[in-house]
């Protein structure tokens, strides 16, 4: 079908060759309904919706996180003002999920503090790794990824942007500490 003809060619990472939950091109693994429910409408309109990276004119602090299991990469520009992210830009070379999830990450971020962008980080990988709770808003959004709770080889990739952003935020405050 249609749909498996889609799911096929996500179950490859964008950033890398690899494969990711097919065992050969064109053959999915078992448990394929819940691959399908992985890949809802609700994530590849994410996915699609990403907003292009385009370099900010006054950065506060740059940092890239990758993923070693599949190869994903998420690189974070950021500024802030008054403590609060004020402009953010994002490079991202990741799966269907790691767009989705830093798509929402990009709508959510301005106006957050380093602290809700911690708590944030650490709600979303609660969810994916504990069956925590959907992390708390502006980040509430994030529930779409709830279903990639069984696909532990990809919670890396979704968890790439708040991580990278995170680490942005401490090396900001960390040089407006010491500048």
């Amino acid at each position: 079908s249609t749909l498996n003809s889609i799911l096929t060619n996500l179950c490859f990472c964008a950033a890398s060759p690899y494969v990711l939950c097919c065992g050969k091109k064109g053959k999915t693994m078992s448990g394929e309904p819940d691959l399908i429910k992985l890949y809802s409408k609700k994530i590849l309109a994410l996915a699609a919706d990403l907003p292009n990276y385009a370099k900010l004119e006054h950065v506060s602090a740059r940092a890239k996180k990758r993923s070693p299991l599949c190869g994903s990469s998420v690189s974070v520009e950021l500024e802030l003002s008054e403590g609060r992210v004020a402009g953010f830009t994002q490079d991202v070379k990741a799966c269907a999920l790691g767009q989705a999830a830093a798509c929402i990450t990009a709508k959510a971020i301005i106006g957050c503090s380093a602290a809700q962008v911690r708590v944030a980080c650490a709600e979303l990988q609660a969810m994916l790794t504990a069956d925590g709770p959907i992390p708390a808003e502006p980040f509430h959004d994030l529930e779409v990824l709830h279903p990639a709770i069984q696909f532990k080889n990809r919670h890396a990739s979704i968890l790439l942007s708040l991580e990278a952003t995170t680490e942005a935020l401490e090396l900001a405050q960390n040089a407006e500490n010491t500048g």
